[in-house]
């Protein structure tokens, strides 16, 4: 059986890239639901449990999608794509003021994580 590493290798490059790209936004969503944690108060309990589970959940998927694109895995091609829309969407709506250079960040990674993923080397590893 081959290793994580292995599989890795042999995914093109750009394909690289998006895998690491989601690894890190799938790390990022996991530490955004457990700091909600701990900004828990009894008026919104529920509401930050569910936030909480929501972020986790949303992180650990985007982990096993990480892992299967490095797999070569077609399937964890259209979470990974549309999870990209998703931060290009939050990306957009921290646009203005203070918070335009979180918007530039998020909008960089999700654009560079979709070429990756839309780049015609990738397209043709995970078609097979």
């Amino acid at each position: 059986m081959e290793t994580v590493e292995e599989f890795v290798r042999r995914a093109p490059k750009p394909l690289k890239i998006t895998i690491i790209i989601t690894m890190i936004q799938a790390a990022i969503a996991v530490i955004i639901g457990l700091l909600e944690l701990f900004n828990l108060v009894a008026a919104r309990a529920t509401m930050g449990a569910v936030t909480t589970i929501f972020f986790v959940l949303y992180g650990s998927f985007l982990i096993v999608a990480a892992r299967q694109l490095s797999k070569l895995s077609p399937w964890a091609r259209g979470p990974v794509l549309l999870s990209q829309l998703i931060w290009l969407g939050v990306a957009w709506s921290f646009i203005g003021g203070a918070t335009t250079w979180v918007a530039v960040v998020l909008a960089i990674s999700a654009l560079a994580a979709l070429a990756g993923l839309l780049h015609p080397d990738s397209r043709h590893a995970l078609d097979y």
